[in-house]
């Protein structure tokens, strides 16, 4: 099969496509004839060298897939051969066939058609998982998502809306945060422009919850921004890795920081994400309510012009690969 690897790392021309075998599906795996893999920011940093696949994982890029039930291994009834599913992966998606164990496996949503449904599955459990299942967002709560046009930022506002919360947002043009508005945020901020925190603040609110990708840049800002009580969630380092934090500041408002990773979480774990988010999100997008936001498609051959896209920011939404 044709595969994308990284034989040694730099730029977005170290991305190498190549032949590799086919892989065989083990105990309670399937096998999956990819027709679109997603393209996430964690690629790039693995093309980086500074993400490394688990232990055990492929070398091959790609942390999610749409395609077809290609074969199932021993102790798999879940599917059937044909059967169209997405799923969330440690590696392999840039490729033409990847085995992926079963409950990280989910039939395509009602009204999703194959290939835009590659770009559902490590936004949607990203967002669900940190949201919702860490972060306990609720039901008139307000939502601070730092990246509101990227593809965990455009899926985080819709999921928040469809469960009564206010949403504001981050984003570095006015076209993006046009488009977040669009989508159902409340507030949008312009982070080249603007503190973030001061405009909460101008706005009468801060935030319950913060989902954040910068890490060390934002880390002050955002406890300030915080409400009483409220959660940050750390889910990247875009921003940087260390920073010194006011303690003060966290006793005074009694908030929480937690910093969390998809990809390294063992398959059980994933799992369990995968079966409550689809449960709560899939009847949100077969009635039309939350969708994935497609900026671009390319073929795997054109994995590069993929990566530039993400590195230049200019995209809205998720990038996608089709074999």
């Amino acid at each position: 099969m044709r595969a994308i690897v990284v034989k040694k790392p730099g730029g977005v021309d170290a991305l190498t496509l190549v032949d590799q075998p086919k892989p065989e599906p083990g105990a309670g795996e399937v096998l999956i004839k990819i027709a679109a893999a997603g393209v996430n920011r964690a690629d790039l940093l693995q093309r980086l060298g500074f993400y490394d696949p688990p232990a055990g994982a492929t070398a091959i890029l790609g942390l999610e897939c749409s395609g077809t039930v290609e074969a199932l291994g021993v102790g798999v009834s879940q599917f059937k051969i044909g059967s169209q599913v997405c799923a969330l992966l440690s590696g392999g998606g840039y490729a033409e066939y990847v085995a992926v164990p079963v409950g990280q496996v989910a039939s395509v949503p009602d009204g999703i058609n194959l290939i835009d449904a590659a770009g559902l599955m490590e936004v949607a459990s990203t967002v669900w998982s940190n949201v919702f299942m860490m972060g306990k967002l609720q039901h008139g709560e307000t939502l601070l998502v730092h990246g509101g046009g990227s593809g965990i930022g455009t899926m985080a506002i819709q999921v928040a809306k469809a469960f009564g919360a206010h949403v504001a947002v981050t984003a570095g043009s006015a076209e993006k945060l046009k488009f977040c508005e669009e989508l159902g945020a409340d507030i949008c901020i312009n982070y080249r422009k603007e503190e973030f925190a001061d405009v909460l603040r101008e706005h009468g609110t801060g935030a319950d919850v913060i989902l954040d990708n910068m890490g060390a840049k934002y880390l002050a800002s955002n406890i300030s921004a915080l409400n009483t009580a409220g959660r940050l969630v750390i889910i990247g380092l875009q921003g940087g890795a260390k920073a010194e934090i006011n303690l003060n500041a966290l006793f005074a408002k009694r908030a929480a920081i937690m910093a969390t990773s998809l990809r390294a979480r063992p398959s059980q774990e994933k799992a369990a994400i995968v079966s409550n988010m689809t449960a709560q999100l899939w009847p949100l997008i077969a009635d039309g309510i939350v969708k994935p936001i497609i900026h671009r498609t390319f073929a795997l051959s054109e994995a590069s012009a993929a990566h530039q896209v993400l590195e230049e920011s200019s995209h809205i939404g998720k990038v996608l690969l089709t074999t």
